[in-house]
């Protein structure tokens, strides 16, 4: 079952990402038209910062070598990684960032 772990982070403004480290974990949280969506922020191919890449249709592409990811589930859309990153429900609470960990 899911641990929610509160930060001290508010949700970022929509259209934007923030970075946020839970219980050791570092998670890219992203706003997407209100809905909040939250991966490893590290890319899988060579620990690109995924808040910094741009997002459309739902998809993240690291800045550093164009890798890609689907923000609902973390899997990888387009190397070079060669696989997906870890996807987490994300929600806010009392102007928080909530995130589930496994």
């Amino acid at each position: 079952m899911p641990t929610p772990v509160a930060t001290e982070t508010p949700p970022p403004p929509v259209g934007k990402a923030v970075r946020v480290t839970v219980n050791g974990k570092t998670v890219a949280v992203f706003n997407l038209d209100g809905t909040l969506r939250g991966i490893d922020a590290a890319c899988t191919h060579v620990g690109g910062p995924l808040e910094r890449g741009p997002v459309a249709g739902g998809v993240v592409t690291c800045p550093w070598h164009g890798s890609q990811f689907d923000l609902a589930t973390g899997a990888m859309k387009r190397g070079p990684a060669a696989r997906g990153v870890t996807s987490y429900p994300v929600r806010v609470e009392n102007g928080h960032l909530v995130v589930e960990l496994p």
